[in-house]
């Protein structure tokens, strides 16, 4: 048996935009970004950006449009 699991926290990089498909399903998409910072080994401070594209269906999808704004921090798991 195999289980892939993510979490990720993180800001919001646009305000998520909602959609509806042509079968009438509602579609979220948005951006999330993620950053770590760390010490080298020349002590010198080092700072990464990652960005993610995290798509929501359904009633989530709803929920999240009325309460997601640019900047928000969310934590995502799927």
């Amino acid at each position: 048996m195999n289980l892939n699991k993510v979490f990720i926290l993180g800001r919001l990089t646009a305000d998520p935009q909602l959609r509806t498909t042509s079968s009438g399903q509602q579609v979220t998409s948005f951006g999330v970004a993620t950053n770590r910072v760390w010490t080298d080994k020349s002590g010198s401070r080092q700072e990464e950006a990652e960005f993610h594209n995290v798509v929501v269906w359904g009633r989530q999808a709803e929920i999240a449009t009325q309460f997601f704004t640019k900047g928000s921090l969310v934590l995502i798991e799927g």
